[in-house]
């Protein structure tokens, strides 16, 4: 297989798997090219190229990590060792630090000062309650001034003019600590955004460390990423990046900001956030633009899904060895559904409520047995259907701290929690085997 160290060896591995879909068909880069994304991960389909995408110079790409499989790709491995690659990734020991070079592919073309002007990029409008084109795909690049760590983060930019971006930020992102950690804090703040990546980078975007996130890609890789100084700012950048914008957030100058679809589906509301100003825009020859689809698959698989899924793994080990576990993206990160050799009649309620105290954000949480897909919704319901009694099986743990965002929680994240034990109770009555059919190669019976 190819190996992967950017963006477009990253389609190559994508398109030699049938994992990938070109769309030579002209696409309108507002609501028309995600909705045509949307549906192709909807429908099984590959990750999306739109090689003529209108109101865009470049191509776009999008659905890169958007399901199991191509996260498989993504990190070279099984679909089925995606979980324990991440733990590994994830240990600070395993970590290998980026290497710096002095010439980035994205330097090709440099523009700075009144050139830098944000509105040729090709931003989608994705969803039509979105408040504007957005950047959502792009990596943005900080650096601890205290301690000079590196940081990765996703922060959801809207563009408000040729020089100016909204620049979403919570108050519990690295980002806002290192700028809040200064003499003064409103000061401007100097980051980088890079867009169209080497997915290893972008899944370690989606982590929550201490650690410099780009020792992770570096795990991933199992080498370290090369990076180059900025332009105009003292920042290290993904030297195979094809799109880097430069800039300085503006703490003391804040604008309202967005709303913008969101990982739990519905549309955020408006936020009073500091804006980013643009000090230079860099692309390398012929550059692929990015873009996350916001409120689907991918977006939740790399925020929710992927860092999580080894945490909670972790959590779960301690009671059985041999349980699995995955954060099902149409739960939004907010489920799980975890798989187990059942050997005693409580120990489904004991995994779920592991589960529920490894990561906040889990709320309801599904106990199955090793003949149940955890990644197929509909073994999923099937188990549900035939090995649930709702008197019996399920539990709920109320005032539970979850997700702010939740739409089921009050402000402060109080909502209840569920657990149900959808595990084959034999005490109770047995019903024997499963019917089973194998899978046959169809290309050899058909056309």
């Amino acid at each position: 297989m190819t190996k992967i160290n950017n963006l477009r060896s990253f389609i190559q591995v994508l398109e030699e798997a049938g994992q990938l879909a070109r769309i030579g068909k002209p696409v309108n880069i507002v609501h028309e090219l995600a909705d045509v994304a949307a549906t192709l991960v909807r429908s099984g389909g590959g990750a999306a190229l739109f090689e003529s995408a209108q109101g865009s110079k470049w191509p776009i790409f999008t659905g890169g990590i958007a399901n199991q499989k191509r996260a498989a790709l993504a990190l070279d491995c099984r679909e089925d060792e995606v979980t324990g690659v991440m733990g590994r990734v994830l240990e600070p020991v395993n970590g290998i630090p980026p290497r710096r070079v002095k010439k980035a592919r994205w330097q090709d073309n440099i523009r700075t000062g009144d050139a830098a002007d944000a509105t040729q990029l090709p931003l989608p409008t994705h969803s039509r309650g979105d408040g504007g084109a957005f950047i959502t795909g792009g990596v943005v690049i900080s650096k601890d001034p205290v301690s000079g760590r590196g940081n990765l983060s996703c922060n959801r930019m809207l563009r408000m003019g040729p020089q100016v971006f909204g620049f979403n930020v919570n108050e519990w992102r690295h980002v806002r600590a290192f700028m809040d950690n200064r003499d003064d804090p409103n000061a401007p703040f100097p980051v980088a955004v890079a867009i169209g990546l080497d997915p290893a980078i972008m899944i370690a975007a989606g982590v929550r460390t201490d650690e410099d996130e780009m020792t992770i890609a570096g795990a991933i890789r199992g080498e370290g990423a090369p990076v180059c100084r900025g332009v105009t700012i003292d920042v290290d950048i993904p030297a195979e990046a094809e799109i880097v914008i430069e800039g300085y957030i503006q703490p003391a100058k804040t604008k309202p900001e967005g709303p913008l679809a969101e990982f739990h589906g519905y549309h955020g509301e408006l936020w009073d956030s500091p804006t980013f100003e643009v000090s230079a825009i860099c692309w390398r020859n012929n550059p692929i633009y990015q873009t996350i689809i916001p409120g689907w698959n991918e977006h939740i698989y790399i925020g929710n899904v992927l860092p999580r899924e080894p945490l909670l793994l972790k959590f779960l080990k301690h009671i059985n060895k041999d349980v699995a576990v995955h954060i099902p993206p149409y739960g939004n990160g907010f489920s799980a559904i975890v798989q187990c050799r059942r050997d005693n009649p409580g120990q489904a309620k004991n995994l779920a409520l592991a589960a529920m105290t490894a990561h906040v954000n889990i709320k309801q949480v599904i106990v199955v047995d090793q003949d149940v897909n955890i990644y197929d919704p509909a073994d999923i319901f099937w188990a549900l259907t035939n090995r649930v009694d709702w008197r019996l099986d399920i539990f709920t743990v109320p005032f539970a701290q979850g997700h702010e965002m939740d739409p089921t929680a009050d402000n402060r994240g109080i909502h209840t929690k569920i657990g149900i034990d959808a595990t084959y109770k034999r005490e109770r009555r047995e019903y024997g085997t499963r019917v089973r059919y194998q899978e046959v190669d169809l290309s050899k019976y058909l056309g």
